[in-house]
């Protein structure tokens, strides 16, 4: 017989809510979305649009008042409700999953993976980009040698948005946790950390170049690993001309990749995982290229095919997790680490010093 599916509350229906939580909650086997909590009427329609069957709640009080009828929170709030809803949530006995980043420190983050601890309850932080199409293939690649010893690890998330957008995420109010440090920073530096181990050392430059802009839009963190590999990590909402998604050097062959993974412009056009054969290919056209001593751009390389990006993948593995059929994909200690790095990036930064983890 097929097991009942677990209940979801999501909390917040803005861009992360809408567009990646409930497509995803609603397309997982063994999931159901349950229940949407936002206060903006305009929101609670475009909910009950797009999933009929789905309860909604204009507070998350409300949500946790009937925590007996649900399996599973997701915070999909602003940056700065995390700690307190993920909190909030554990307390009702309810195991969490939290956008990134979990916290605006890492201490808060071990805090809140201690109170899961005590409570024996699942706390998973919603790092997606970990199944991005790109970052897949380059584990495969790592994984099989093709490169050798990995020596140098270039990542780009670069936008072109020449005019600030506003909204919490560019709020200079650092009560907020916006900028792009800790927004596409949080993505770069926890795949930076999972491909090639802990930081031993943080240099970094934030810069606000946008007139009007409150809070960094151009930012590179260089990181020396303890495994001697060093990272070079750009976010940048001000860059005319992009540069490669991954540029990866190591002591046999250097892989090269552009663009990025298709599946968050799928969901923000409509697109549902499950609906078609190909979800998370891409295009011949933008496979990476694989070689030594020449350019991909003049021709260089062999083309590797790039592995479907995968977003289904996490919330299969939460409702396994809270099963007891397999482990937690994202833990709040390892969001913790690449908390560490954050903040030491904002530290060298500020004060223009190398950090030391």
């Amino acid at each position: 017989m097929t097991a009942t599916p677990l209940r979801v509350g999501l909390i917040g229906y803005g861009l992360a809510g809408s567009v990646f939580h409930a497509p995803l909650i609603a397309a997982t086997e063994g999931l159901a979305l349950d229940t949407v909590v936002t206060t903006n009427p305009e929101r609670q329609q475009q909910a009950r649009a797009e999933f009929p069957d789905v309860r909604l709640a204009a507070t998350a009080e409300e949500l946790f008042a009937r925590a007996d009828e649900l399996d599973l929170v997701v915070v999909a709030s602003p940056n700065k409700t995390h700690v307190p809803l993920a909190t909030a949530a554990l307390d009702a006995g309810l195991p969490v999953v939290v956008d990134k980043p979990v916290a605006g420190t890492a201490a808060e983050a071990r805090a809140l993976a201690a109170r899961a601890e005590e409570r024996g309850l699942l706390l998973s932080v919603f790092q997606n980009r970990r199944w991005d199409n790109d970052f897949l293939t380059l584990r495969g690649l790592l994984a099989d040698g093709a490169l050798g010893d990995a020596w140098r690890f270039e990542s780009r998330f670069e936008r072109w948005r020449p005019r600030p957008k506003g909204g919490w995420r560019e709020s200079g109010d650092p009560a907020e946790i916006g900028g792009l440090l800790y927004d596409l920073g949080s993505h770069v530096v926890d795949q930076a950390l999972v491909l090639f181990g802990p930081a031993a050392e943080v240099y970094a430059e934030t810069d606000i170049r946008r007139p009007g802009a409150e809070t960094d839009d151009d930012t590179f963190i260089a990181l020396t690993h303890t495994s001697g590999v060093r990272s070079h990590l750009y976010v940048s909402a001000t860059t005319a001309q992009l540069g490669p998604r991954f540029r990866v050097l190591g002591s046999r062959a250097g892989y090269v990749k552009y663009g990025l993974d298709p599946q968050e412009a799928a969901l923000r056009e409509g697109g549902r995982p499950g609906t078609t054969a190909d979800w998370g290919a891409e295009d011949e056209s933008l496979w990476g290229r694989i070689g030594s001593g020449d350019s991909p751009l003049t021709g260089g390389g062999t083309p590797v095919p790039t592995l479907p990006g995968d977003y289904p993948a996490y919330y299969a593995a939460v409702a396994a997790a809270l099963r007891g059929a397999g482990p937690n994909p994202v833990t709040a200690l390892e969001a913790a680490a690449a908390l560490d790095v954050l903040e030491a990036a904002r530290r060298s930064a500020r004060d223009k010093v190398t950090v030391t983890l």
